[in-house]
């Protein structure tokens, strides 16, 4: 059995359509924010799978935890969740025109088990002018998304180019996901 330890949509329904029988458990845990991004990534996907892990009962206990976490870094800058419409915005102005890295923390923890890498995705956005900025907040997709934007949905409408796995953008490094544990699709 897979347990996802988190709550977010887009992990949920990336699974369901690899065809992936699992259970939900968000983790509650206080994440890293600051920090080299490849290592706050998967130390975030660590303390994710780690602590579901260590709250299943029996039978559970051989469950396969699965942690993630997904953040966008430019120039060593962490753009996580923005907290308001203004932080958005400064987020967006950040990412114009630049390549940015989505980072995603992978984290497998089974009995005593524990696996985590990272995998990275390199994202160019268009130039924004302040009325495209504008637009795309409004539409209000910047909420709960690492970077402020969702490239599966009308954020992909900022994007340039992608170099590296899609699905890691949108929140699961599926690559990565099915490289440590091909047997998922079976």
């Amino acid at each position: 059995m897979l347990v996802l330890a988190s709550g977010s949509p887009q992990r949920r329904t990336i699974l369901a359509r690899l065809g992936v029988a699992f259970d939900v458990r968000p983790a509650d845990v206080e994440e890293l924010a600051a920090g080299e991004p490849h290592a706050v990534a998967r130390e975030n996907a660590l303390l994710k799978a780690r602590t579901v892990a260590a709250a299943l009962a029996p039978p559970e206990t051989d469950a396969l935890v699965l942690g993630v976490d997904t953040l966008v870094a430019l120039d060593g800058v962490i753009y996580g969740k923005p907290t308001d419409e203004e932080h958005a915005r400064a987020t967006l102005r950040a990412l114009s025109g630049a390549t940015h890295d989505v980072v995603s923390g992978l984290a497998l923890v089974q009995g005593d088990v524990v696996e985590a890498a990272t995998a990275v995705t390199r994202v160019t956005f268009r130039r924004l002018d302040p009325a495209t900025i504008d637009w795309y907040l409004a539409l209000g997709e910047w909420r709960g998304r690492a970077g402020g934007y969702a490239i599966q949905e009308a954020g992909g409408a900022l994007v340039r180019s992608i170099e590296g796995d899609y699905q890691n953008v949108v929140g699961l490094p599926v690559s990565l996901l099915l490289d440590r544990r091909p047997g998922l699709l079976h």
